[in-house]
């Protein structure tokens, strides 16, 4: 059954914004009476039938829905430095989407070479993975954040920073608590500088490594991804 990202959804009518309905009606040819699901990217899947078949106003009846499906005990928010290649950021925010995240910040820090991003791009990627990927939650991306500000901001959970140091730093699949919040911080391409880590340390983070192979900025980023999922699977 084809799937449409509608987030707004209240009542049993619904519109199709513009592109979904044009997807639907122009793309997939379906007509009035044809089955559709649909999903608001918090916690619920709907089922529900094309009652007027208009390819900018495509309404819909609501016909059944389920609630916070595949909700979590835990949150994961990665901040990562955006890659110079912007592909690259793409293809992370695409596959940790797909595995299971909660909140995305890119971070612009000292050693950064992407110093800005574009917000439509990167959300209309999120939102194709999460239907992709049949996620009932969408991530939140944020706002692109300096390294600065963000590393004083509040977090109820367990903080971590990724680095390349040789410093003294823990296996992150070792020491991550199943069912509780993870923030991890994830460098650039030149990875993150003596400052800021040392100021990441006096804020409550965690100094981890990823493995012993040095990892691409967005390998990283699905590596951590991956690996807090996995450990709240295991029993």
């Amino acid at each position: 059954m084809h799937l449409f990202y509608t987030p707004d959804i209240k009542g049993n009518q619904y519109t199709l914004d513009e592109t979904e309905s044009k997807h639907c009606v122009r793309v997939l040819r379906l007509n009035n009476g044809d089955k559709i699901q649909l999903v608001d990217g918090k916690g619920s899947f709907f089922e529900a039938v094309i009652s007027h078949a208009h390819p900018k106003a495509c309404q819909v009846e609501i016909t059944d829905a389920k609630h916070e499906v595949g909700k979590r005990n835990f949150r994961l928010h990665i901040a990562i430095g955006p890659t110079k290649s912007i592909d690259r950021f793409e293809w992370f925010l695409e596959k940790s989407t797909e595995i299971g995240i909660d909140e995305i910040t890119p971070l612009l820090c000292r050693y950064s070479e992407r110093k800005n991003i574009k917000p439509v791009r990167l959300e209309n990627i999120i939102t194709s993975a999460m239907k992709q990927s049949l996620k009932a939650y969408r991530p939140v991306l944020n706002e692109m954040t300096s390294f600065k500000e963000f590393i004083s901001q509040k977090f109820d959970g367990e903080k971590y920073i990724a680095h390349l140091e040789p410093t003294e730093r823990k296996l992150f699949s070792h020491i991550i608590p199943k069912g509780k919040n993870v923030l991890i911080l994830i460098g650039p391409e030149g990875d993150f500088s003596p400052e800021e880590i040392q100021l990441a340390f006096d804020n409550g983070f965690q100094p981890v490594s990823l493995g012993e192979s040095r990892l691409r900025t967005e390998t990283a980023g699905v590596v951590a991804c991956h690996t807090v999922n996995l450990i709240n699977e295991l029993k």
